[in-house]
């Protein structure tokens, strides 16, 4: 070991790298993560708090290095791009174009009508048909939206939350009708609905009413769609909502555990539907911190479930899809978004993701573009064939940097969980603005550091441009709503309203009690039913919830 190894520490740095920091004035004397962990000039195996016996191996507990032995080597993530906008029938177009180009697996984004349960026609509607997603009215829709895709070759993501239980038995019949049993089908649903009373606001029912329809998913899948995802619990959105790296972790486990008791609370074992969960996690721009916060998520969930029974190890296992940031895209210099989105992607490739979506550069104006989606998809496999990173696994692991951001990380939102579990669990932190408060002041912290020149963004505070980039645009024709409108109007004069109301009868009558919701709602689905029809008569049970004043 040379003379320099074995100094002291502090010594070398006052010694070897003061004189070499007092040269760069224009950096920051502090260096901090995106999530304000500090960081050293350069990190070493005293700050790695578990150590090299700890680590483990890919596809071993805690699952810190990989759920899977070989990873990618054995199968590249799932590169699922998002997609939705107007019609059933663009949607689909878009749906096919993507998969001819290699994407595989679907993506589904649903208009905001869609996702708080109103149809088309309704006055609340107005305005936002097939805007920032699909519209989806009626089992109709469903149908159209996959007409031509086999649905027992593809996997179907549904980014769909408090209605998640009607668009998935739609998705269950709309397979039916192709000749694919339930048994056949695969994907997931997002069904988390507790971040949306914290971070995101597409909530319909109060909190019990929506756990209530969680667990009889759990249930029904269980028998019926055996091969689905029930949940995906999303860190996603808290992050979107200006969580750091941390409270995104700790905030989503939170809810997952919250899940998990309602679930076994109902009567289920762990072991039944815990396979079945999978998680949403947002990619930001700092490329380690990042790459350490999916390792450090994967530890953390695999010691609690644990510690709750679970015996199949595949309950221990965090499955997660990610997605790369779109409150990280700049409108100013959108082509920068291009960099941006690549390394957030190559983050969750190193953090070992199970399947992925990239954004498309312009999203920050309008919808992605064909073309800007295309770029988006083929960012992906530029990374899955062209650098390495899928080649071996975990390629960080070890590295000291991101081992100690690994353990500060898990560090910090156990701190995290621990406050939760205090205040009775993540339904009650949530009632009481815990979750909210926390989300709010990391946003507003950020965004001065930002204002105030602390935090660059290239574009936004430095390195302003004054070319005039001409970026071409998706734009949803307003024919688009009345064209929906009058098909919603159609349905209704067609269908057999004697058996629709017969339907939305034994719909209300099952929310009054304690019965599985499910097969009642499958049956109004088949009966044509409308998704508004339907939560209207949840919402004449449960009531709608309204947020209290609790910040």
């Amino acid at each position: 070991m040379d003379e320099r190894q074995t100094r002291d520490r502090k010594a070398w740095e006052q010694d070897t790298l003061g004189p070499w920091q007092a040269r760069t004035p224009e950096r920051e004397p502090e260096f901090r993560t995106l999530s304000g962990i500090d960081l050293p000039v350069v990190a070493d195996r005293g700050e790695w708090r578990s150590g090299a016996a700890a680590l483990g191996y890919p596809g071993e507990y805690p699952f810190t290095r990989g759920i899977f032995p070989t990873m990618y080597r054995g199968r590249l993530w799932t590169m699922r791009q998002y997609a939705g906008f107007g019609t059933a029938e663009e949607t689909n177009a878009r749906f096919r174009f993507l998969l001819a180009q290699g994407q595989t697996g679907l993506s589904v984004a649903f208009d905001l009508p869609t996702q708080m349960g109103y149809d088309s026609d309704h006055p609340m509607a107005q305005g936002e048909v097939g805007k920032v997603g699909v519209a989806i009215d009626a089992l109709d829709d469903m149908v159209r939206l996959f007409q031509d895709i086999p649905l027992d070759r593809v996997t179907t993501s549904m980014t769909i939350n408090a209605p998640a239980a009607i668009l998935l038995l739609m998705y269950a019949e709309a397979g039916r009708l192709q000749g694919v049993g339930g048994d056949r089908l695969g994907g997931t649903i997002q069904n988390d609905i507790l971040k949306e009373y914290t971070a995101r606001g597409t909530y319909i029912l109060p909190p019990e009413a929506s756990l209530r329809l969680v667990t009889d998913t759990f249930r029904y899948c269980k028998e019926h769609l055996p091969r689905f995802h029930t949940i995906s619990i999303s860190g996603y959105h808290i992050r979107e909502a200006g969580a750091t790296a941390p409270q995104e972790v700790a905030f989503t486990l939170a809810n997952a555990l919250a899940y998990v008791d309602a679930a076994v609370a109902a009567g289920l074992q762990i072991d039944e539907f815990a396979p079945r969960l999978s998680f949403f996690f947002n990619a930001q721009s700092d490329l380690f911190e990042e790459a350490a916060k999916f390792r450090a998520a994967r530890r953390l969930w695999a010691r609690r479930m644990q510690e709750r029974g679970a015996r199949d190890p595949r309950s221990t296992m965090l499955r997660f899809h990610a997605q790369t940031a779109g409150s990280a895209l700049t409108a100013q210099q959108p082509l920068v978004n291009l960099p941006r989105v690549t390394l957030q992607a190559l983050a969750a490739v190193l953090g070992g993701a199970q399947s992925l979506h990239t954004n498309g550069y312009d999203e920050a104006l309008a919808l992605p573009t064909e073309s800007s989606a295309l770029l988006a998809l083929r960012t992906q496999q530029v990374i899955a064939y062209e650098t390495g990173a899928a080649d071996v696994v975990d390629p960080l692991g070890g590295s000291y940097h991101v081992e100690r951001l690994t353990d500060r990380i898990e560090q910090e939102a156990e701190q995290y969980l621990s406050e939760i579990a205090a205040l009775g669990g993540a339904v009650a932190a949530i009632e009481q603005g815990y979750v909210q408060r926390k989300i709010q002041d990391s946003a507003y912290h950020f965004q001065m550091d930002v204002e105030q020149g602390r935090r660059k963004v290239v574009g936004v505070n430095a390195f302003h441009s004054e070319a005039d980039e001409k970026t071409p645009l998706q734009r949803i024709p307003p024919e688009i709503e009345a064209n929906q409108r009058r098909r919603v109007e159609e349905l209704r004069a067609r269908r057999d309203q004697g058996a629709v109301q017969r339907a939305l009868d034994a719909v209300e009558r099952t929310a009054q009690g304690s019965e599985n919701l499910l097969p009642v709602l499958r049956q109004a689905i088949a009966a044509q039913a409308t998704l508004g029809e339907m939560v209207g008569r949840l919402t004449d049970v449960f009531g709608r919830y309204r947020p209290k004043d609790v910040l």
